[in-house]
């Protein structure tokens, strides 16, 4: 992707080290590119790697899928635009991306297969204390006792309710026709008039910001200032996600004897 260099304003890749223009250092140089999927057949490559069950997961890659509940990329052969779509549980699609632009297409839906790898295994982590035991053999055992069955089910949804209470990804939000970015440590801002400052977020967008998620990426299509060079950008704030990354390794990695579950996906949402 180009951005423009700080120093001579000229346009370089993201990946450009010095601009080659002026010499300037690239503060918003992306690594990403190593190790990274770039193309479909790399995505698929990379889901392989890691042992990622694509069809219990229902990502349909160089699929056009018409099922309902699917997120998927392919080409058009018509067009030979790259489209990266969702469809919903009554199947209807929505459209992420749709362009020429096959690495961009194919890294939005890298970043969602990352965020449900994430999702599945913060479930599992909490749905039993030993991931080898079924759901079904916990609710058998939980209850057991039916003199019990309704303290247990009121306790239940009190856990449930606490422990999947979740917060934004940090990252870029369009939301009402503005760019709004999500810090851990210190919540909102909203990109105005040349300017990124602090926000209180409304009800709709505190409700239901993963609708209006983007990326946890910058793109110049944004029409606003890379939220890392500001003046309010931190780096060691803690992401929501950070414990189990610590522990799961949750953004690259599947086990194999893992069974996922495609019912924890928010399959109405638009992404």
């Amino acid at each position: 992707m180009k951005i423009k260099c700080e120093y001579c304003e000229s346009f370089i890749d993201d990946t450009d080290e010095k601009c080659p223009n002026c010499g300037g250092v690239n503060n918003h140089l992306v690594r990403s590119a190593i190790g990274v999927p770039q193309t479909i057949d790399e995505l698929k490559q990379w889901c392989q790697d890691k042992n990622i069950p694509l069809e219990q997961a229902r990502f349909f890659i160089g699929v056009n899928c018409r099922e309902p509940r699917a997120f998927g990329i392919y080409m058009d052969s018509e067009t030979e635009n790259f489209i990266v779509y969702k469809n919903k549980s009554d199947g209807t699609r929505a459209i992420r991306y749709e362009g020429k632009d096959e690495s961009y297409a194919v890294n939005e839906l890298y970043q969602k297969l990352k965020a449900e790898i994430l999702n599945q295994k913060q479930h599992m982590h909490y749905a039993s204390p030993n991931r080898n035991t079924s759901r079904q053999n916990i609710g058998h055992h939980l209850f057991k006792s039916s003199g019990t069955i309704i303290i247990v089910i009121v306790c239940l949804i009190l856990f449930f309710q606490s422990i999947f209470s979740s917060s934004p990804s940090r990252g870029y939000y369009e939301y009402n026709n503005q760019v709004y970015y999500y810090q851990p440590s210190d919540s909102w801002y909203v990109y105005d008039n040349g300017y990124w400052s602090s926000t209180p977020a409304d009800r709709d967008l505190s409700a239901h910001y993963d609708d209006y998620f983007d990326s946890s990426n910058y793109y110049e299509q944004y029409g606003a200032s890379d939220f890392s060079g500001s003046s309010y950008y931190t780096e060691s704030s803690v992401d929501s996600d950070d414990s189990y990354n610590s522990d799961w390794d949750s953004s690259d990695s599947w086990d194999s004897s893992d069974s996922w579950d495609s019912g924890y996906s928010n399959w109405d949402s638009d992404w």
